[in-house]
């Protein structure tokens, strides 16, 4: 079998590598998947290893390509414009939808038309993002397959294995919290902007790593206020770090005693939560659907109510200066993890749908040319 995903953005996030795991899983039961993208963020490290990657907005090379290449099936993320070229290709097998922005405004363009092409079904990565498709589609099939995580990639480093050599090198008798992501508005940095300042105020063992937001919009305005609040001693900012190296930082993180922190406003998933809890990192984060489906407060990390800033804090302060709940936590977001969203559970499920569906269609096809 033999898939074509089409996304738009090519980038370092959730999405990505959500499928990077898939991809590799795939491979595993004889299904070979492509990519196509037509911008790149500085993602392409993320799959040329894993698979092949095509990179055009070309309308005339993206046709040609779903007509040479033997797609038995097509999934579309968030990009509207993909049916128009699968309609010009005449593509003939089922389209499949994924829909993974967590906006409702920014989703609608991508699910308001179909240009023809009749999707046989949605997939999204939680409840939460079930309930937002609904209010946009009728008729289409939504089914939920968690994102999962590759845990033979990301899992708990001995400190043997930790490369050290590589930053972000953590600083002696320092608490680590990780902060992972673009630097935008959905992502809230001017929180974890509020968050520094009164860690700053009320103690000195404690280092914030944010990692990430090369080529984010905001990364300006980021760095304007990180540097004019004074907290460039407190939050180590790296850009750009290879995905493959992400375990590394993670592990280092929960060897300091440290937790990552989410200071999100919406989100579709959030592998990064389940790559934090595989290493061993507790998370703090907001509590809303989908971070309530994915972390269990009190036993993988805590949850704080809203956006409030204090709250945040006495939660990163709990787990920071409970030794013994710092290991609880991790012990269970280990555990937690490689039950409900390790790559082999999840991916089963979309390996499944996938050649239901490919068998189906092989059905229809035979009773359609049958005399």
């Amino acid at each position: 079998m033999k898939v074509l995903i089409i996304w738009r953005l090519l980038t370092v996030g959730g999405v990505n590598a959500g499928w990077r795991n898939r991809a590799i899983y795939f491979k595993q039961h004889g299904i070979e998947t492509e990519f196509l993208y037509t911008t790149d963020h500085g993602g392409l490290h993320i799959m040329q290893d894993v698979a092949p990657v095509y990179l055009t907005k070309d309308e005339t090379i993206i046709i040609n390509l779903i007509k040479k290449n033997g797609y038995d099936a097509i999934i579309v993320v968030d990009t509207g414009a993909a049916f128009k070229w699968i309609k010009k290709a005449k593509f003939k097998g089922p389209v499949i939808v994924e829909a993974r922005t967590p906006e409702l405004i920014k989703l609608q363009p991508h699910l308001k038309n179909f240009r023809g092409i009749q999707p046989v079904s949605i997939i999204v990565p939680s409840h939460y993002q079930k309930r937002l498709v609904s209010i946009l589609t009728e008729d289409i099939p939504i089914q939920v397959i968690y994102n999962g995580v590759d845990t033979s990639f990301f899992r708990p480093l001995a400190i043997e294995e930790i490369d050290y050599s590589t930053p972000p090198m953590p600083a002696a008798n320092k608490k680590i919290i990780g902060w992972i992501g673009r630097v935008d508005k959905r992502k809230n940095w001017p929180m974890l902007v509020e968050v520094a300042k009164t860690i700053k105020r009320e103690r000195d063992d404690v280092e914030i790593w944010l990692i990430g937001g090369a080529q984010s919009v905001q990364r300006e305005e980021f760095a304007a206020a990180w540097e004019e609040e004074q907290l460039t001693d407190i939050i180590k900012w790296f850009p750009v770090i290879p995905y493959q190296q992400m375990p590394h930082v993670y592990s280092k993180i929960r060897e300091s005693g440290g937790c990552t922190l989410a200071t999100t406003k919406t989100e579709s998933f959030g592998n990064t939560f389940i790559e934090s809890m595989i290493c061993g990192v507790p998370v703090v984060a907001s509590h809303f659907m989908p971070i309530s489906e994915i972390v269990v407060h009190g036993k993988t990390g805590l949850l704080f109510q809203g956006h409030n800033v204090q709250e945040a804090v006495d939660q990163l302060y709990q787990i920071l200066d409970n030794r013994n709940l710092h290991q609880q936590m991790s012990e269970a977001a280990i555990e937690h993890v490689q039950q409900k969203f390790a790559i082999q559970v999840v991916a089963d499920q979309y390996v499944d749908f996938l050649k239901r569906l490919i068998e189906n269609d092989n059905e229809a096809d035979r009773e359609v040319n049958s005399p």
